[in-house]
Order: C-alpha cells, then sequence, then structure tokens
C-alpha cells in the first residue's frame, strides 16, 4: 500500500515529489520550509520557522492518519549552527515527551536565502 499527499507547491509537480510517503507502517515527510505557498513564515526567526515545519510535519502526518507521536528520526539543516539552540527550543516544544533520534547539520544555503532551516521527519506507524 502506498499513500501519498502534496502541500499544493508547484514544485510539487514540476520535481516530481510528495509532502509525505507511506508505504506499509513507514511515513516519510519531504525536507520541509518555513514557506506557506509563496509566504516565507518566519523571516530572520530560526525559532518560528523552525515551530511553523514541525506544524507543518504535523499536518502532512495527521492527513495520513498519524501524528507527531510516531516520528521517530527528524534531520534538521541549519544555514547558521550558531543559532541551533533557537531550533531545539522549538524542538522541544514538539517532541520532549517524544524523543526521536535527531541530526542537526550546518548547511551553506537552501533554495531561498531567507531560509534559516528545513526539517526532513521519518515516521513509523506500530
Amino acid at each position: 500500500m502506498r499513500q501519498q499527499i502534496g502541500s499544493g507547491s508547484s514544485w510539487e509537480e514540476t520535481v516530481g515529489y510528495s509532502r509525505a510517503v507511506r508505504v506499509g507502517n513507514i511515513i516519510e515527510v519531504a525536507g520541509t520550509t518555513a514557506m506557506d505557498g509563496d509566504t516565507l513564515i518566519g523571516k530572520d526567526d530560526l525559532y518560528a520557522q523552525t515551530k511553523f515545519i514541525f506544524q507543518k510535519i504535523d499536518k502532512a502526518l495527521q492527513q495520513l492518519g498519524n501524528s507527531l507521536n510516531d516520528v521517530v528520526r527528524t534531520r534538521m539543516f541549519v544555514t547558521n549552527i550558531s543559532n541551533r539552540e533557537m531550533a531545539g527550543k522549538a524542538y522541544g516544544e514538539f517532541f520532549a515527551g517524544i524523543k526521536p533520534v535527531t541530526t542537526l547539520l550546518e548547511v551553506k544555503r537552501l533554495i531561498n536565502e531567507d531560509l534559516l532551516i528545513e526539517i526532513e521527519a521519518t515516521a513509523i506507524i506500530p
């Protein structure tokens, strides 16, 4: 069984990807940014961008009948590792009781110079 959901981004059709894909009991959520359509949420604010991204990831999981409680792994890509505490603060608000494994990496830049973070998630459904 394969389920796919999109976010409505024009990139999904042009490039050929989905916001999230569920195969069996595994859900993979694509790299997610703080873009809401063509609008950037939280310009110059890593905390606000991170919070918005986890809300988007949660929404994608809910569309597949699941939630953040099923997340077992996240990968966070930041453009300035010095600001990691702000990403960590937002992360803790969503995952303090769930405690998935995570990776935090600094990257040179993301697809839009105003994006400060991009996050992927993996969920396993019991």
